[in-house]
């Protein structure tokens, strides 16, 4: 039988031959030892920290009761499921500290509303709920249950004529038939009790949920982390690409530079027309393709003129290299844009001069820059026939990811006929 929620099974009629009313249960008796646990660690850790404050050892004890409401929410908001399985746990409101350490950790959690909210829900917990879980549990389930025994209580004490036996010490039962009808009335009971116990066990999951959730600010501070987390992950990956392309270009390319000399100067040592001036020549020619590939790569990986000269001068050197012949509007040169704003600019517009030379069928191609008001756009126009189809291809789309991690956005407009206009904006301010 499939696990559904107990706010809606309880309104069934097949409320009592499902796994709800055992849920109920199970998740009211788990409250009742977690908070009952959580009292008893509390009042030690409390009692022990302050007497140990004097010779500091009981500051570390104290501290970690101030923030003992962290894993008690997490083990709440995890035991919710259990009553609305169709839930996941709740997400933790609490954010991701920038540094790593305890101490990075620590300061965090002090600062989070979440963090006394969740130290004010355990105390709820250990002081109020728990014991509500458990008089709830065993008025709905022990009570019946002391009823349901009747037989075997009075078979136990001895059978009729030992003075009977007073299940629940609510009346004397000193027969048998006596015995079975209070069993049979604990029966009913436990089958009509079980409808509170699964109201109150959904109501109480609720109200956990509704007190642990992540309240709205939170939640925006929580999305803004993400945003921030994105941000950094581009600016790391943007550091990485700069290495390696430092690396090849003063590692492999040297090494290739001189390995073409030297296979150059061996061509004019080697005897003319003979087998091994033809190998060198080979060898040469095929070195200096190697050489040019290696050059289009590193150029592919993070351009130098991009970092020397800024994103005008990669844009110009991108239409220079253009299959088709590309023009590139005359504005005021940019200004030097945070790194990662012109990496993603400049990979936009070899994205869009790369698929008009395969697609397009255009003649000309247009590119526009400017940067006005905090906000950098660039359009990248042609003649071609249009029709362009972002979905069905990947390389728009990695874009427009990374320029949503720096809050950018990327258009493409190409009605069938043309032309086809690419424009990105990116919100950013000048460095110099």
């Amino acid at each position: 039988m499939t696990r559904g929620s107990v706010s809606r099974a309880v309104r069934k009629s097949s409320y009592l031959g499902s796994t709800a009313p055992w849920r109920s249960a199970a998740y009211l008796l788990g409250g009742s030892l977690l908070g009952a646990g959580i009292l008893v660690l509390g009042v030690v850790l409390a009692a022990v920290g302050v007497l140990l404050t004097p010779v500091l050892i009981g500051i570390p004890l104290l501290a970690a009761l101030a923030l003992s409401g962290i894993p008690v929410a997490a083990l709440e908001r995890r035991r919710v499921p259990l009553v609305e399985p169709a839930r996941a746990p709740g997400p933790s409101p609490h954010r991701t500290p920038a540094a790593p350490g305890v101490p990075a950790w620590f300061r965090l959690r002090v600062r989070e509303q979440a963090t006394w909210r969740e130290l004010a829900y355990a105390v709820l917990f250990a002081v109020v709920l728990w014991p509500l879980d458990l008089l709830v549990l065993a008025c709905a389930a022990a009570a019946p249950g002391l009823l349901l025994a009747a037989p075997a209580h009075l078979a136990v004490s001895g059978g009729p004529g030992a003075g009977g036996v007073r299940p629940g010490k609510l009346w004397l039962v000193e027969t048998y038939p006596a015995a079975w009808g209070t069993a049979l009335l604990g029966l009913v009971l436990l089958l009509g009790l079980a409808y509170p116990l699964g109201a109150y066990a959904a109501a109480r999951a609720a109200f956990t949920r509704f007190l642990l959730a992540p309240r709205e600010a939170e939640a925006a501070d929580a999305l803004a982390e993400v945003t921030r987390s994105r941000a950094r992950l581009v600016d790391a990956f943007e550091a990485e690409r700069r290495r390696i392309e430092r690396d090849l270009h003063d590692g492999a390319q040297q090494r290739l530079v001189a390995l073409t000399m030297t296979l150059g100067l061996a061509r004019l040592d080697a005897p003319a027309g003979s087998p091994l001036a033809g190998r060198l020549a080979t060898a040469h020619d095929e070195a200096g393709r190697v050489l040019t590939e290696l050059r289009e790569l590193i150029r592919g990986i993070h351009p130098q003129v991009l970092a020397d000269y800024g994103l005008t001068a990669a844009i110009e050197d991108a239409a220079d290299r253009s299959a088709v012949p590309t023009e590139v509007g005359a504005p005021p040169r940019l200004p030097r844009l945070p790194e990662a704003v012109e990496s993603a600019a400049y990979f936009a517009v070899r994205e869009a001069l790369t698929n008009i030379g395969k697609h397009s069928g255009a003649t000309r191609a247009r590119i526009t820059a400017a940067h006005t008001d905090g906000v950098l756009r660039i359009d990248v126009r042609d003649d071609g026939r249009g029709g362009v189809d972002p979905s069905r291809g990947t390389g728009l789309t990695g874009l427009a990811d990374r320029l949503a991690v720096l809050d950018g956005t990327l258009t493409v407009t190409g009605p069938p006929g043309g032309p086809t206009t690419l424009s990105v904006e990116i919100p950013c301010q000048a460095e110099d």
